[in-house]
């Protein structure tokens, strides 16, 4: 037999409010999300044996999704952006050398629903291209390239 444990008297540290924070964010997410019948049964489509939508919904607002390349095939900016579960939109914003914003628009997704693209009205040399991935959950992560 062993002593019940009972709650510790040290103040948490920074991370571990963040890591509270973010799992309230998330079972908060999960929550509302499973109100949409469609999302949860898509969520429900992505959970392997003893999960459920709630827990991939909480999965799935953990983690931001990932922008693996950045390419270009003349004025069309290319990205491969990939999410555990779904890329909900790409965003792309073309700077000049100076770094004035040119244009900004969604990309586009394409067949192979890995590579989303965007028509630029031109791609100045020395400006920069930056790209943002959101996922369902409204995780973004942003990368930038400078153009050559």
């Amino acid at each position: 037999m062993a002593k019940k444990r009972g709650r510790s008297k040290k103040k948490p540290t920074q991370k571990q409010l963040e890591a509270r924070y973010r799992m309230q964010a998330a079972a908060a997410y999960a929550k509302e999300i499973l109100k949409d019948p469609e999302l949860k049964a898509y969520y429900k489509s992505k959970a392997g044996p003893g999960q459920n939508a709630y827990n991939m919904a909480i999965k799935d607002a953990y983690n931001a999704p990932e922008v693996q390349q950045i390419r270009f095939e003349d004025t069309t900016v290319v990205v491969r952006a990939k999410d555990e579960f779904r890329v909900a939109e790409v965003d792309v914003r073309v700077f000049d050398a100076a770094g004035v914003q040119l244009e900004r628009g969604k990309a586009v997704l394409g067949r192979n629903g890995v590579d989303w693209y965007y028509v630029a009205g031109s791609l100045p040399a020395g400006g920069m291209v930056v790209v943002g991935a959101v996922d369902l959950a409204g995780n973004e992560t942003v990368r930038e390239m400078r153009l050559e």
